[in-house]
């Protein structure tokens, strides 16, 4: 069964990139056929492969691949490193998001999974006041939402996941991710706090750990 996975995070430094790159590698450990690709990259000068794709690919173990080089991976690009609805402007530019399922749909014939990670929170402004959130919901992606046990990610969590429960969107996975490090009791109460509410509200969204490997295992952070 082909799959499309749509990854976004709690805020703009969640972590998303590095787990992605994460999650993709151990899927393909477990011998799925899955490929990443960027929704859209900021900061990109034009060109260039996707920053976001490249720590993807160093985190698997591979090298770029064709899909990589051709843009397949990343089709809408901008070089201001602001949110997309604001890089979009200052190019004069509109987010072509036929582009972007254009793209999907030729990763989804090569790959049996695609992992689609976004760029931002949920509600980050894509074209005036529409929303990541919005995008996800209009095309009923199954969503893996990223947090971590920084301070704060408690209230930005609770907060990403009533957006999702309002607008309807499933949310498969909540991915916890280990960076960065903090007090080791903040890391256990916001673990026992995300999985309480998880069992009550989204009691089929399932809440996975995600260690965190040092540069030189995996070539970056995220």
């Amino acid at each position: 069964m082909k799959r499309l996975y749509f990854v976004s995070g709690i805020d703009t430094d969640a972590g998303k990139s590095y787990a992605t790159g994460y999650l993709a590698r151990k899927w393909r450990r477990e011998g799925i056929d899955v490929v990443t690709q960027k929704f859209i990259q900021t900061g990109c000068p034009d060109g260039a492969v996707s920053e976001d794709v490249a720590l993807h690919r160093r985190i698997m173990g591979m090298e770029l691949l064709p899909e990589d080089l051709d843009h397949t991976t990343c089709p809408v690009r901008f070089a201001c490193p602001a949110s997309p609805d604001l890089a979009a402007r200052l190019e004069n530019r509109r987010i072509d998001f036929a582009a972007i399922e254009r793209a999907t749909e030729r990763l989804l014939q090569l790959h049996q999974t695609v992992l689609l990670e976004g760029a931002g929170g949920l509600m980050a402004p894509l074209e005036g006041l529409y929303t990541t959130i919005d995008y996800i919901a209009e095309r009923r992606l199954p969503l893996i939402l990223v947090t971590n046990p920084r301070l704060g990610s408690v209230n930005h969590t609770l907060l990403s996941l009533e957006a999702c429960r309002a607008r309807g969107v499933e949310v498969e996975w909540l991915i916890y991710n280990m960076h960065p490090e903090t007090l080791p009791e903040i890391t256990a109460d916001t673990r026992l706090t995300l999985q309480r509410y998880l069992a009550l509200h989204h009691p089929r969204c399932l809440f996975m750990e995600v260690p965190y490997m040092q540069p030189g295992h995996c070539g970056g952070r995220g």
